[in-house]
């Protein structure tokens, strides 16, 4: 089954038309959070989600803006040393930081990820109160679910199976955590080369029905110009440099969603062609690997 296409607000420039070009290519998400566009980007995605009342939304918690931490200091959720940090993941800042976000996007966000804890002195104890946080905004239906979102630390600070226990300590069998976000891309191979084998992050969501969101499938939008005209071939023959990069994130086991930060809407059209093509084998995959390397 061919992955999503999921709008990214981390690098956009202009929201609202980024998200327009989006939706009109099929996009079934955004992700975004309360720090992207210097604070703005929840607040610029409001009138669109308004309009499109099946789209759904991730959004995050952990790092804010100025701004922000100068509201959370008047409401006595961070001490002076938090705010001065620019990330946080207290209960009490988490629990103040999702009443936020759902004003600011006019809805209940379908996921909550805690955004990258890795910052934090201890990575486990900082998820534990997050997750013991965003387990009750989800049980008073304020958020529909959580995770993670991570730039490299499920290769050593904390595990998919870290998180479910974690979870579970927080909210029992029952708990609300459904989903992982991490980068998977011609640069960061080892998700890749790892899910082959069944191992890793990606095949461990899976086998535990987490969802998985794929940032930085074009890293940053600097690999069409990295790929050289023989690696597009050995990917498949008469594609491009960026359409042969997206089908190796796109047909990695394990990933359902792929996050694209342009607001070109040719952009757009040409990777919903690339999700419409066969799968990648996974003969390709290994040989990519071998080529370039985990």
């Amino acid at each position: 089954m061919s992955p999503d296409l999921a709008l990214g607000t981390y690098r956009c420039r202009d929201i609202p038309q980024a998200a327009v070009a989006a939706v009109a290519c099929g996009a079934s998400w955004i992700d975004t959070a309360p720090n992207y566009h210097h604070g703005r980007a929840q607040a610029e995605l409001q009138p669109v989600l308004a309009g499109n009342r099946d789209l759904r939304v991730s959004t995050k918690v952990g790092f804010f803006t100025p701004d922000i931490a100068a509201a959370a200091s008047d409401a006595g959720v961070v001490t002076p040393a938090e705010a001065a940090s620019g990330h946080c993941l207290t209960h009490r800042y988490v629990a103040w930081q999702s009443h936020h976000n759902r004003a600011e996007l006019g809805r209940v966000p379908d996921i909550v990820f805690v955004h990258n804890p890795e910052q934090a002195d201890r990575p486990h104890d900082a998820i534990t109160s997050a997750f013991t946080a965003l387990e009750a905004e989800a049980r008073a239906g304020r958020i529909g679910g959580y995770g993670v979102a991570t730039w490299t630390r499920f290769d050593g600070a904390f595990s998919v199976a870290d998180l479910l226990k974690i979870a579970t300590h927080c909210g029992g069998r029952g708990h609300h955590l459904s989903a992982i976000q991490l980068p998977v891309s011609l640069v960061m191979l080892k998700p890749v080369a790892q899910a082959l084998e069944g191992t890793g992050p990606l095949a461990e969501a899976t086998a535990a029905g987490l969802d998985t969101f794929i940032s930085a499938p074009l890293h940053g939008g600097e690999l069409p110009t990295m790929v050289t005209d023989e690696l597009a071939q050995l990917i498949d023959p008469g594609t491009t440099p960026a359409e042969a990069a997206l089908r190796v994130t796109a047909y990695t086991p394990g990933v359902n969603h792929v996050l694209l930060g342009s607001g070109n809407a040719q952009h757009w059209e040409a990777a919903q062609r690339v999700l419409a093509l066969p799968p990648l084998p996974d003969k390709t995959l290994h040989e990519v690997i071998d080529v370039l390397g985990a």
